[in-house]
This record gives C-alpha cells, structure tokens and sequence, in this order.
C-alpha cells in the first residue's frame, strides 16, 4: 500500500496492512506500553490471516482508547466506559465480524465496570481487552481502581484507602470463559494470548499490563514477570474453575507484593455464547441482522437491513 505520513506527504515506511493510509501521529508518550498492546493485536490479527474489513475495533475514552485511531478496521470511539455494549451489539448483528473491544483500567474496572460483568456474565462472542497501567493517565494520574492501597497522586495525596480491583478473580466470578493476563515487556506471549483470545468462541477477558511512564512511575507492570505456563514452580488446570480461581487470587495477591504472573488463567470451550443460547430459544436467526459488503476498488456499497424479513 501507499504510505503516508501524519501531514498527508508520501513515506518510503513500509506499512502493514491495518496501519491507516494516512497514519496519525501517535500522541501516547514515549516508552508507553500502549504501543506493545497495539503491536500484539497487529501481529495476533496477521498470524490470523485476518483481513482488516472483518474486524471491529471498539474503544472506550482515555489513552488506551486511541488505539483505533492507529488500526484500520471498522472502529467505534465510544464514551467513557460503553465499548463493551456497542461490541455486544454489533456482534449480534452480525456474527461474522471479528469483535475487538478495548479500553483502560478505569474504563473497564471502573466507569465501565456494571458493563464487564454482564458481558462476561452473558458470555458475549468477542475480545475484551483492558490496558492496566492502574491510573488514569489521559487525565493526568488520578488513582484508578486498579491503583494499590497506599497510591497517591494529586487526587489522594494521603494515599488511595481503597483495596484495588482484582480483575482476573472479577472477569471469572462474572463468567468470562477465557481470561488471561500479558504484559507490553513481553510481546511474543502478548501476541500467542491475543490470538487464543480472538479465536475463543465467547468472551475473552485480557488483562494487558502496560506501562505509564508519565503518570505511574512505580508500577510494578515495569519489573520482570514470570509466565505461570513456562514456571515449574506453577502447575494448575486452566478447564478447572477452582484452580484457575485459586491460581488468579495467588498471582493478584503477587502483583501488589512486587512479583508480576502472566499467562493463561482459565478456558472454558463448553459454554454457550449469547447468541447461541438466543438461539436455541428461537430469539435469534442463523443468519446476520445485518451485513456490510467491501467490493475491490474499496467502494462502500449501501447496508441493507435484514430486520422486516426476521420480524
């Protein structure tokens, strides 16, 4: 593809194929751990053979949520904490989209947080992921809930008094049928979780570790991690709840004791998604409510409503 610059003049970059053909400058700040996120779903997406017409990539508000302004796919910059609605909405309408949502630690955990446990509770078929850098960094360092007891920025100057989110342990009570935790120092695990995530029949909750280097300078997402997978120190079953429940609770209870666990937590391939229990009640057709149709001279042709012959 031809490849620009931020001001529109032509680059000599090589551009892979879900950077936009006028690429926005980046405004994440230097050694952000957004960009290992946005590299990882790049290369899970391309290991997929997937085509950025068949991906929807849904974003809340915060840092975090620029990401569709850097990926060319269908995108939806949505309000603060609501992309995981919008993803469920459109997944849907039309199943054959590859649903991606993605927000950060405030988004997600806690504006948002109502939204995450009823989509992992209905077991939507999408990606949900969470950049955790546990503060709210676009608006300048406010604790998060993901932020440790003791953290203080200009909003708690005395020290958050609050335990923090437990996200893996939440994402799991809620329902969520694959849960995962990465993290932007590892890319090559970051990118083999996302593509088990995104090819997961059902909600796939990841909690991507990243970096703030503005905002957050003692986050532990900076120090070593361990991958529970490759640790010999660390046997569980991830198709058992109770010990995936068990392992989770051990690697929450690590993080904020200064030792970061990664890896793949729990994996449930027998669970029914949403759509598929609407189904089975005959409150849902095989066929897409609606469809969208890309010809080759990337000429948008009219959408057409499938609702009057389902009503």
């Amino acid at each position: 593809m031809t490849a620009f610059n931020a001001t529109g003049s032509e680059s000599d970059v090589e551009r892979d194929e879900y950077t936009p053909e006028i690429e926005p400058q980046a405004t994440w700040c230097p050694g952000c751990g957004d960009f290992a996120v946005l590299k990882a779903l790049k290369g899970a997406l391309a290991e997929l053979g997937k085509d950025p017409e068949e991906i929807l990539l849904v974003s809340g508000i915060g840092c975090s949520s620029k990401i569709n302004s850097y990926f060319d796919s269908y995108g939806f910059h949505s309000i603060h904490g609501r992309p995981l609605p919008i993803a469920r909405s459109a997944n849907l309408a039309n199943p054959d989209l590859e649903v991606v949502a993605a927000g950060g630690d405030g988004d997600g955990y806690g504006i948002g947080g109502n939204h995450f446990t009823h989509s992992a509770r209905e077991n939507h078929d999408m990606t949900y992921i969470v950049f955790n850098n546990e503060v709210f960094g676009l608006t300048k360092g406010q604790s998060s809930p993901t932020s440790p007891k003791g953290h203080t920025s200009k909003t708690q100057k005395k020290g958050v008094a609050k335990d923090p989110v437990r996200p893996l342990s939440l994402g799991l009570s809620a329902g969520a049928s694959y849960i995962a935790r990465t993290a932007a120092v590892n890319p090559r695990q970051a990118q083999d979780i996302l593509v088990e995530a995104i090819q997961h029949d059902g909600f796939s909750h990841v909690d991507f570790l990243t970096q703030c280097p503005t905002w957050n300078k003692d986050a532990r997402q900076y120090v070593p991690y361990v991958d529970v997978q490759d640790s010999e120190d660390y046997d569980f079953d991830i198709t058992d709840r109770g010990e995936a429940f068990e392992m989770m609770y051990e690697t929450e209870n690590a993080l904020y004791e200064g030792t970061v666990l990664t890896g793949r937590y729990y994996r449930d391939e027998e669970r029914r998604t949403y759509r598929e229990e609407k189904q089975m009640r005959g409150e849902m057709p095989d066929d897409p409510l609606v469809e969208r149709y890309f010809d080759e001279d990337y000429e948008w042709e009219r959408s057409y409503d499938l609702l009057d012959r389902h009503a």
